[in-house]
This record gives C-alpha cells, sequence and structure tokens, in this order.
C-alpha cells in the first residue's frame, strides 16, 4: 500500500477541514500541509521543510495566488512535485485547462462534503497512476 505524502491549499476552511479530515481517513495520505492559499504554500515550501509533498492538492479559485498560479510556479521551481487541481466547476474546459497548464489532473469537489470519500478515493487512485 503506497502512502503518498500531500499538502492541501483551500482557501475556505469548512472545505480545508472536511478535505483533510477525508484524506487523513482514508489513510493512504500523509497531509504534510494545510494551507488557505498560495501564498501560504509557497512560504512554506521556501521555509524548506524537511519533507517535500509528492503532490499538492489545490483549489483553482482563491485570492492571491490561485491554483492557476501553484501549477505554474510548481512545474518551474518544484517539478518533482505534481499538482492535482480542484474545484466546485466540473466543465471539461476547467480540467484541459489545468492539465495543459501542467497539472497532472483535475478533480471536481463533490457537492455536498459527506462525499469527500469518493473525492479522495479518486484522488488516490489519479497518484498512483501519475506517480508510481
Amino acid at each position: 500500500m503506497r502512502i503518498f505524502r500531500l499538502a492541501v491549499v483551500e482557501n475556505d476552511e469548512d472545505e480545508r477541514y472536511f478535505m483533510s479530515e477525508a484524506l487523513k481517513a482514508f489513510g493512504k495520505f500523509e497531509v504534510v500541509g494545510e494551507f488557505g492559499n498560495g501564498d501560504q504554500l509557497t512560504e512554506w515550501l521556501e521555509s524548506a521543510p524537511q519533507q517535500l509533498p509528492e503532490l499538492v492538492l489545490s483549489d483553482l479559485n482563491m485570492p492571491g495566488k490561485n491554483g492557476y498560479d501553484i501549477i505554474d510556479e510548481l512545474k518551474t521551481n518544484y517539478p518533482g512535485i505534481a499538482v492535482f487541481a480542484t474545484s466546485t466547476s466540473s466543465v471539461v474546459s476547467t480540467r484541459e485547462k489545468c492539465v495543459n497548464a501542467g497539472a497532472k489532473d483535475f478533480i471536481a469537489k463533490p457537492d455536498i462534503f459527506i462525499a469527500y470519500d469518493a473525492f479522495v478515493s479518486e484522488l488516490y487512485n489519479l497518484a498512483c497512476r501519475y506517480l508510481s
């Protein structure tokens, strides 16, 4: 069983909480950092944490550095960290835009907080596909 080191970037506190709890409960992710925007993630990465995440799960729409900014920055400065983008939008063009920008993939957020189990399972399957 592969366990992935992951950082979560989500500006909505409740959403971030439910997302992180589901990731931890799933048992196959080690959440190494939780951030409210891309600026906080960048500060943390620049502080040279002991263990970098293998992947970053980032919301797209946030104040300050948004998800697209994170994709671009990590692609350039941290090419070993995979970015998986997420948003409430499930429009196909959103996924295409993310992948074209350099994200590994895109996952639509569930409509309700209690549906995060399936979301996390999908993220794990994608992480296994792209990072194994």
